[in-house]
This record gives C-alpha cells, sequence and structure tokens, in this order.
C-alpha cells in the first residue's frame, strides 16, 4: 500500500511540536535550577566516596545538619499555628490600623536579610529592648540557638500567611452558618468544617517557611554565635568552608542539604496530598 493510496481519516496524526510557552518553561528551569543543582552534585562527586562519607558525617557537619532542619522544623511548626491564627484575625475581623497591620506581615520579604539580623540583635541582646527582659530570668535569645530560632520565625512567617489568606478569604460563610443551624459549636464548626479545605495551603506555607528557614543565612550569621556543636547552621559553615578554600568540602556539605531538604519537602508534599483528600 503506498502512501498516497492511505485515505486522510486513516493517517496518522501528525506529531505535535513542542509550543513556544513549554520551550521557554523547560529551557528556563534547566539553566536556573537543574543546571546548578548537577554542577552542585557533579562538583561533590569528584571526591572518593570515602572521602565524601567523611566530610558529609563529620562530627561539625552532623551537628550544623541538625540545628539546621531541626530548628527550622519546629519555626515551621510555630509559624503554621501563629500564621493560621494571623490569617484568621486578618479576613475574619475589622479593627483599627488593620491595613498597616496586613502590610507588616511583608516586611520579612522587602527587608535585607543583614538588616533583620542586626535589628534581632539589637532587640533580644542583654541590654536591648526584649533581651533585657527576659536576661533577668536566665533566658538568652541573642547569640544563642534561641536567637537562630527567632530569626528563622521572622523571615519565614509571611510564608504561612500569605499562603492561607487566599484560602479563607474565598472560604463560604453560608457553610459555617449551617453548622451552626445544625446545633454544632464554634470549636466543631471550625475543626470539620472551616480547616479541611486550609490544610493543603497550611502545610504548603509551612513548606515554604521551613525551605526559606533552611536557607537562611544573613539574620542568622549575625544574631548567631556561629559556634561548632553550638548555634553554627549548615549555611554558615559552607561559608566558613569556601573562606578556608575547602571547596569540596563545601559542595559536599551543600549535596547533603539538598537531598535532605527534597526529602523533607516530598514528605511535606504527601501531606498535602493527604490533606487535599481529606478537605475533598
Amino acid at each position: 500500500m503506498t502512501t498516497s493510496s492511505i485515505s486522510p481519516s486513516t493517517r496518522l496524526p501528525a506529531i505535535p511540536r513542542p509550543s513556544i510557552p513549554w520551550v521557554i518553561t523547560f529551557g528556563y528551569l534547566f539553566l536556573m535550577l537543574l543546571l546548578p543543582v548537577a554542577a552542585l552534585i557533579l562538583k561533590s562527586l569528584t571526591l572518593s566516596p570515602a572521602e565524601i562519607w567523611r566530610i558529609a558525617t563529620s562530627p561539625m557537619a552532623l551537628s550544623a545538619y541538625e540545628v539546621t532542619f531541626v530548628t527550622a522544623l519546629f519555626a515551621g511548626a510555630i509559624n503554621g499555628l501563629a500564621g493560621l491564627i494571623i490569617a484568621w484575625v486578618l479576613i475574619r475581623y475589622d479593627f483599627p490600623a488593620k491595613r498597616i497591620v496586613d502590610s507588616l506581615i511583608d516586611l520579612p520579604f522587602a527587608l535585607p536579610t543583614a538588616v533583620a539580623g542586626l535589628t534581632l540583635a539589637t532587640v533580644y541582646s542583654d541590654t536591648g529592648w526584649l533581651g533585657s527582659l527576659l536576661a533577668p530570668f536566665g533566658i538568652k535569645v541573642a547569640f544563642t540557638r534561641l536567637g537562630v530560632f527567632v530569626a528563622m520565625l521572622f523571615i519565614s512567617l509571611p510564608f504561612v500567611v500569605r499562603t492561607v489568606q487566599p484560602v479563607l478569604q474565598e472560604a463560604e460563610r453560608e457553610i459555617e452558618e449551617a453548622a451552626w443551624s445544625l446545633g454544632a459549636s464554634q470549636w466543631q464548626t471550625f475543626w470539620r468544617v472551616v480547616l479541611p479545605p486550609i490544610v493543603p495551603a497550611l502545610l504548603t506555607g509551612v513548606a515554604l517557611g521551613f525551605a526559606r528557614a533552611v536557607g537562611e543565612y544573613g539574620s542568622v550569621v549575625i544574631v548567631a554565635s556561629n559556634v561548632p556543636f553550638k548555634d553554627l547552621i549548615a549555611p554558615v559553615l559552607i561559608f566558613q568552608r569556601l573562606e578556608q578554600y575547602d571547596y569540596a568540602g563545601a559542595t559536599v556539605i551543600g549535596t547533603v542539604m539538598l537531598l535532605i531538604s527534597l526529602l523533607m519537602l516530598l514528605a511535606i508534599n504527601l501531606l498535602q496530598a493527604w490533606g487535599r483528600r481529606y478537605g475533598n
């Protein structure tokens, strides 16, 4: 059978060519995301497996991982609760200077991280406005791991608030009123009616805040003492390795951070998928 004898209805469909938006999308992702990540991993693979394991599992590196990820996880969890409450108040209540308060939520986005660290170190030092009030109780914030936690709280809060706000704003109040008319209490209405649709957005905000806290450097390096086995975080350790011209060691620690972050973000994405099924 020749090609000319094939009827138009039996011809195979032409393979669609990639459209310009798809080319731009994958090209940009390749240049801005995949290529740098691949370069980081390949640089670390120039070392022998034994050397990679020695650097990645050194006591100082393990301590830095623990301080970074555990502190960021606690900061994300606390901001998940606080951000939900703040978003609820901003959406459901009217009060004086509401627009000003709403604008202040975005301050960590606009404020340079070094300025944020300097501000937190000044406020929470032993002679600062808040630090002087906590010092008599033996609570020291600046230049401790608690200071790292406060800095991570500060820079990750907007992610939760801005992610939950639109979902709360679009929520139908009639459903809540129907639950009240059926005899549900305010707590039952919130737990069974209001919260399920918010859970995916809340988990997304927590994931974004956690990722932002893990990679924070500018504010933490100022508000912490950066002492190994005390409050040294992995990004600062990487910078210290670079200052010592230990590029291989810096890339190994960076690769470990990348892998741990991907695994934790994957776990949070699985929680988001569970939240969507629960909400539906």
